[in-house]
């Protein structure tokens, strides 16, 4: 049997909007993954606090403000200093094209924009998690 794979769902920074991390969150879950919602307005120190204290496997922010140049990075950077840059960090919202390449350079292994299926994350994830 396979592990159960730990999700946590963040929203990073002052953005107000959580719909869309939440219907990431029910269908993660439906695909059998156990999610774990930080809610909103989470600084990069709470999420990777909240990340190791609950073991997880990935990191998933959603953020629509705009704040994802420095916010996204600055999650893997604390993860990297506690020795937790095994967890695979995702992102997803409305993020311009052009900031993609670079996001992705910072350690962010994929950014997820309107119109991405719930069915390409859980792909994407499962594809990419790390073997613990």
């Amino acid at each position: 049997m396979s592990k159960i794979i730990r999700v946590l769902v963040a929203k990073p920074g002052l953005d107000g909007h959580d719909r869309g991390a939440k219907v990431i969150a029910r269908a993660l879950r439906d695909a059998g993954m156990e999610v774990i919602y930080t809610g909103l307005r989470q600084t990069p120190e709470q999420i990777v606090a909240a990340a190791i204290q609950e073991d997880v496997d990935v990191v998933g922010m959603s953020l629509l403000s705009g704040a994802h140049n420095y916010l996204f990075p600055r999650v893997v950077e604390l993860l990297k200093e506690q020795g937790a840059d095994d967890i695979l960090v995702i992102g997803g919202g409305v993020i311009p094209d052009d900031d993609i390449p670079n996001l992705k350079e910072a350690g962010i292994a994929e950014i997820f924009t309107p119109g991405t299926t719930t069915s390409e994350m859980i792909e994407f994830i499962k594809n990419n998690i790390k073997d613990n």
